[in-house]
């Protein structure tokens, strides 16, 4: 698995969003972007974590944030997912892995005493100048947006 650090340019990277449209890093150049991968859309901290930022989206816009989020899930599920929620922000629908295996977030993981390969919860937070300035690999689901806040304030 392919590991990213802070300092690191972020991976530039094209995908399809819950509507159809073509997300691309290039076009959020000179603002900030909070890029959260995320295992499965209408599971328990998933849903949490996208209604975070969801509800906080004021809050993040009025400090030059912009927020994608990204899982393996289709354009259909996300389309499901971001309706029922009413989420604000893209979802990005990689179900290649292109976009998770640039960022190093698609590898091993175990539950339960099973390994298999799957989507590490993780979030990166990329300056004006698309570089990742700080990476959460645990994000408290519930208070994410606070986390982000406060690691942009450091």
């Amino acid at each position: 698995m392919k590991k990213l650090t802070i300092g690191d340019k972020a991976p530039g990277f094209s995908g399809l969003d819950q509507q159809g449209n073509t997300i691309n890093l290039t076009d959020y150049k000179g603002q900030k972007v909070v890029l959260y991968f995320y295992p499965k859309d209408n599971t328990p901290g998933c849903t949490a974590q996208a209604c975070n930022l969801r509800d906080n989206e004021s809050i993040l816009l009025e400090k030059n944030i912009k927020v994608i989020g990204v899982s393996a899930d289709s354009v259909i599920s996300h389309d499901k997912f971001s309706t029922k929620y009413h989420l604000n922000f893209p979802i990005i629908a990689d179900t290649e892995k292109i976009i998770l295996t640039s960022y190093g977030v698609w590898g091993e993981k175990k539950f339960m005493g099973r390994t298999y390969n799957g989507i590490h919860r993780t979030t990166f937070l990329i300056n004006e100048d698309q570089q990742i300035i700080d990476i959460i690999t645990k994000p408290n689901t519930k208070n994410h947006t606070e986390e982000i806040l406060k690691l942009l304030e450091k």
